[in-house]
């Protein structure tokens, strides 16, 4: 997936005014709830995917979650985690888990910034992971909520690896 990457004038002091000017220049829907805050919404193969950034300054921890536009029902929440489990074990960066609030499943992940400033790269490359990861497991996830497949047939009914070209 490519996006549109911003040219940042000047280090910013708040990574989260580097976000919106990439969400703003990718014309992606977005609400800047409070200075700390921010929620986008990007459309994928599958869904809409919600994704909600945090910065915590205390500690130079900037929040990455991307929420698949799906529910778990409550019948179903013991089937989940045997996948979230599985779908962990093929990340690298990441990892997959479940609001339980709103029981939706959903990608996370914190960049640290302490030490240097953050890029229009690396929002680039955290924002392509999770929706890549998510546009992955959104198939497995279906046929585990929906499909009343275990996460071993789920995982490998969705998640294979294709080799070559046709």
């Amino acid at each position: 997936m490519s996006f549109i990457i911003a040219e940042a004038e000047d280090v910013v002091a708040n990574p989260l005014d580097l976000v919106e000017q990439i969400v703003i220049a990718n014309e992606w829907p977005f609400d800047r709830q409070t200075e700390d805050e921010m929620a986008v919404e990007i459309t994928g193969k599958f869904c809409d995917f919600r994704l909600w950034f945090a910065w915590r300054p205390e500690t130079a921890a900037l929040h990455l979650s991307c929420a698949l536009d799906m529910k778990v029902p409550a019948g179903r929440r013991a089937n989940i985690y045997p996948l979230l489990a599985q779908l962990n074990e093929r990340l690298w960066l990441g990892h997959f888990d479940l609001w339980t609030e709103e029981s939706v499943p959903l990608f996370r992940h914190t960049l640290l910034v302490r030490g240097g400033p953050l890029t229009p790269e690396h929002v680039e490359e955290v924002v392509d992971i999770a929706v890549s990861e998510c546009e992955r497991a959104y198939p497995a996830f279906q046929f585990v909520i929906w499909g009343g497949k275990t996460a071993d047939e789920a995982i490998t009914a969705a998640m294979f690896e294709t080799v070559g070209e046709a």
